[in-house]
């Protein structure tokens, strides 16, 4: 197995390996590295200036086989100041999940700019930190994790730090919002308070507003996890990375005994 999520095979395609598979069911990926790829084909689309992603959001439309895999992006509606881009991401004939973006043309607003909140503590000021029982390995064992408040296997909001143990593409070094939707589709998991040998807490969607693109290979995630009563939950979230946040993420959450079936 290549030391990646995944290897490239040329013309938009992809074979995912063993790293990419969830907690769910070693046969299905975690969303992560998928979200991840996507933004890697946003990120290859052109622009005509100087522009930045401001908005993704991942419609995951079924399971991501651990298979090969192909993804394509393109210009839904072109601007000089706005434009909105959409990806899509396929198995043999079947789309997986699609993300539309809006890219917006930078300027300098430095001057107006206002402060991005307060900083998370250091990873280096905590060591590793383990995942509740019951869950597979797969992506969670290909990241590195650190709580600096709560944790994964304590139940309820958590802040962690996550870096890739391996890249996203062999050959190729990530780029920031290649790292940051790598760890952005775990919210739901960091912040649990379900017993997963139990419950069924999985998200449907990934949106996440960006207001620059983060640094370094660690990327913090503040999380928090509500659900109402009649199965519907969301995921919350804060990325950061060492300088501070850098964007919001939100998740659309089925959640229900796993006794009744996933669906």
């Amino acid at each position: 197995m290549a030391d990646a999520f995944y290897v490239p095979l040329g013309d938009g395609r992809f074979t995912a390996t063993a790293h990419t598979a969830g907690p769910w069911t070693p046969d299905a990926q975690h969303f992560g590295p998928p979200s991840a790829l996507l933004v890697r084909a946003l990120e290859t689309v052109e622009s005509a200036h100087p522009a930045e992603l401001a908005r993704v959001t991942v419609e995951i439309l079924g399971p991501a086989p651990v298979a090969e895999l192909a993804v394509r992006a393109r210009i839904e509606r072109p601007g000089r100041s706005v434009e909105l881009l959409q990806a899509e991401l396929a198995s043999a004939e079947r789309v997986v999940a699609r993300a539309s973006a809006w890219r917006i043309a930078t300027s300098d607003t430095a001057e107006a700019g206002t402060d991005a909140g307060p900083l998370l503590p250091g990873p280096d000021s905590v060591g590793e930190s383990p995942w509740p029982e019951g869950w597979q390995g797969g992506y969670l064992d290909a990241m590195e994790w650190r709580a600096v408040r709560g944790g994964m296997d304590v139940p309820g909001p958590a802040a962690v730090w996550a870096r890739q143990r391996v890249p996203l593409v062999d050959g190729e070094e990530p780029s920031g919002l290649q790292r940051l939707f790598a760890v952005a589709d775990s919210g739901n998991g960091v912040s649990n308070y379900l017993d997963p040998r139990k419950w069924w807490f999985i998200n449907s969607e990934l949106t996440v507003h960006l207001r620059r693109v983060p640094a370094g290979e660690w990327i913090g995630l503040d999380a928090v996890t509500l659900v109402g009563k009649h199965g519907i939950g969301t995921a919350t979230s804060i990325l950061h990375d060492g300088d501070g946040p850098v964007a919001t993420g939100a998740q659309a959450l089925m959640v229900r005994p796993r006794q009744a079936g996933g669906g």
